[in-house]
């Protein structure tokens, strides 16, 4: 991480105060919310408007955080692996860290070699977001955040006001809802929740054994940087192939990069830009626990934390392949692919991506 970013990590330190591990404030500016129904639980952060826990049980009935973070704001500000972010204003890569709309060539920035990755060194990961609501417990628990995206952040055009609301419904289901608007100029907008999961706890090891289903029948291709070719192409025959649900350390492979595993983008099978449709199914045999994911967004990154290397909450080690993502989105680098579906938004137009994950457990 550069110095640069160091410095405002801290600056924003400052002005903000430190979060304990229990969830309490100093300075009244970042916190930590939980929105509860009964034994199920989610904990946010309105610092990159992150999830920071997913609590439910088990087949047993014993509870378990699911998804990996850490105890403090503070280590949030100098994470690199995205944990429990909203990434934008664009999500995933944008080749060469620039694109071209309506004739004007817009240079971005560079933070992952020369290209673009979940948008920039800063992006809206890394920035506090405004609670507009927040509803603890009831029978909507619910909590709604903001962030307003200035002209020229991190390259971008225009002013863009986006919004997330993460709610549960019963039984076991957590809603979240990302939408944006570009207030004057148009601009691409493609917002993803960058939560990893891992089924068994998150203290709980690899997520080689979970076994995993996606419903896509294709996947965009990329070179050696990970960059899309424009190609997209058929998974069968290929170790991409998840249309049956699959053990996931069976068709792990190498990738370009030179790690091992998954870092793919999916394009959802049955996707019209309005519908949920059915995006993934993961299941850990040990504990029980499914997880059913649905979203109207037209891709889904598999991540399958290639290179995770960290010390998350509690203490805990967590190593590679400890968790994996699904990261419903538009196509990676579509804004220099026409072939791919359209992530501009233009003034007074609305963007809305809808998410579903459905929890379960089974013997």
């Amino acid at each position: 991480m550069s110095s640069k970013i160091s410095l405002v990590s801290c600056l924003i330190v400052l002005a903000f105060g430190v979060v304990l591990a229990n969830g309490s404030r100093e300075n009244g500016g970042l916190g930590i919310y939980e929105i509860k129904s009964g034994d199920f639980s989610v904990k946010v952060t309105n610092y990159g408007a992150r999830i920071v826990s997913v609590v439910l049980p088990d087949k047993h009935g014993k509870l378990a955080d699911i998804v990996l973070g850490y105890d403090t704001i503070k280590e949030y500000m100098n994470d690199s692996s995205y944990f429990g972010a909203i990434v934008g204003r664009v999500a995933n890569r944008i080749g060469g860290a620039k694109f071209t709309l309506n004739g004007t060539t817009y240079k971005l920035d560079a933070n992952e070699g020369s290209n673009m990755l979940h948008g920039g060194k800063k992006g809206f990961s890394q920035v506090p977001w405004k609670v507009l609501n927040h509803r603890k417990t009831g029978r909507s628990p619910s909590i709604t955040l903001t962030y307003h995206s200035v002209n020229g952040e991190e390259g971008f055009p225009g002013d863009v006001v986006a919004s997330v609301t993460y709610a549960l419904l019963k039984p076991y289901k957590l809603s979240v809802k990302m939408k944006a608007k570009a207030l004057n100029k148009a601009t691409p907008v493609n917002l993803a929740q960058h939560s990893y999961w891992n089924l068994g706890g998150h203290n709980s090891g690899d997520i080689l054994s979970d076994e995993l289903q996606i419903f896509a029948s294709h996947i965009t291709t990329v070179d050696d940087h990970l960059i899309p070719t424009g190609k997209i192409v058929p998974v069968k025959n290929t170790p991409y192939d998840f249309r049956k649900p699959l053990v996931i350390k069976g068709p792990i492979k190498q990738l370009p990069n030179g790690s091992i595993g998954f870092d793919i983008n999916y394009a959802v099978d049955g996707h019209d830009g309005l519908k949920m449709k059915p995006v993934a199914v993961v299941y850990n045999k040990k504990s029980g626990r499914v997880m059913k994911l649905s979203a109207n967004a037209p891709g889904v990154q598999l991540y399958t934390g290639n290179f995770v290397n960290t010390t998350g909450k509690g203490g805990f080690a967590y190593k590679t392949h400890a968790a994996l993502c699904l990261e419903t989105q538009g196509f990676p680098d579509s804004v220099n692919h026409p072939n791919f579906p359209s992530v501009i938004v233009a003034p007074g137009k609305a963007y809305e991506h809808c998410m579903m994950f459905t929890f379960s457990t089974k013997k």
